[in-house]
């Protein structure tokens, strides 16, 4: 029994089409934790055992992970919160539910930075690998995946991409860091969820085919289209007020500002890419596939 959380988020809903697909062949039944089970896929109905609830809740936890053999953790940031009561407190539960239970396997969303001298000032990362520290304290078998930023972050500028022709960020124009598409990772932790030979704890990163900075960002999305697109650097003491200003906890909005700055000092380019580490969706590609129709439409 594999049990997703978050099956209809940005990496979920990549990830349970792929266990439906390759989970009956491996013999693996499924079952999901969604508050709103009208918003799975057709596909999911009657195939996926479903509770109902949030995965912040011990008793939701209690019934979702009795029985199963593996869980796909992912924590939804809840800016409301400070960052380690939105990682490391929201995971508490389910971290005595895996004991509880006694789940074998354990795949979570994190981040790059472990090992660097960034990790303990990088904020919503500091707190993300807090949260993998928990959860393998447990003594489950555990794999956090280390994500770069997503290139589904542009998605939130669509509207000033489409009005104003900018996306804006707060690191240098030319710093290149690697950026991934949340489809390789559901792949990725798909892969981990049904082969479970693996034992122990570890960081699996998932790099994208290459480094890219802003400036690459905007020549591309110029090219794919086809109208002009340029970076704007927002200074963080803006991005904080900015942040602020929408409602965001303090701690959180400055969260949001300390792994901004670590990643403008390097916290993602610790790791190297191999053919272990990359994945294959390029930016060109997730452009056209994805970025193009939201921006046009």
């Amino acid at each position: 029994m594999i049990v997703i959380t978050a099956p209809t988020g940005n990496i979920g809903r990549h990830l349970l089409p792929l266990l439906l697909e390759s989970a009956p062949a491996a013999g693996e039944e499924l079952r999901v934790i969604v508050r709103d089970p009208a918003r799975l896929p057709d596909a999911a109905r009657g195939r996926v055992e479903v509770v109902t609830g949030s995965h912040a809740e011990a008793d939701v936890l209690d019934r979702a992970f009795e029985g199963a053999d593996a869980v796909f953790w992912l924590v939804p940031p809840d800016a409301s919160l400070a960052p380690q009561d939105a990682y490391t407190g929201f995971t508490r539960p389910a971290a005595e539910a895996l004991t509880a239970h006694g789940v074998g396997h354990v795949v979570g969303v994190s981040a790059l930075g472990r090992g660097t001298p960034l990790a303990d000032r990088a904020g919503l990362v500091t707190a993300s690998l807090a949260m993998d520290d928990l959860i393998a304290g447990t003594g489950v078998a555990y794999r956090a995946l280390a994500n770069p930023s997503f290139f589904e972050n542009l998605l939130e500028e669509c509207d000033s991409i489409r009005e104003k022709g900018v996306f804006t960020d707060s690191v240098d124009p030319d710093r290149k860091a690697p950026f991934v598409a949340v489809a390789d990772i559901a792949a990725v932790a798909a892969g981990l969820l049904l082969d479970r030979s693996w034992t122990g704890t570890g960081s699996v990163p998932v790099l994208g085919p290459q480094d890219l900075s802003p400036n690459d960002l905007a020549r591309i999305m110029t090219e794919q289209l086809g109208r002009p697109v340029r970076y704007e650097r927002q200074p963080l003491d803006e991005l904080f007020a900015t942040l602020v200003g929408y409602g965001l906890h303090e701690a959180f909005a400055q969260g949001v500002v300390d792994m901004k700055r670590a990643k403008d000092e390097g916290l993602d380019a610790g790791v190297a890419r191999t053919p272990d580490t990359a994945s294959p969706t390029g930016f060109e590609q997730w452009c056209a596939r994805t970025l193009k129709p939201a921006v046009l439409s």
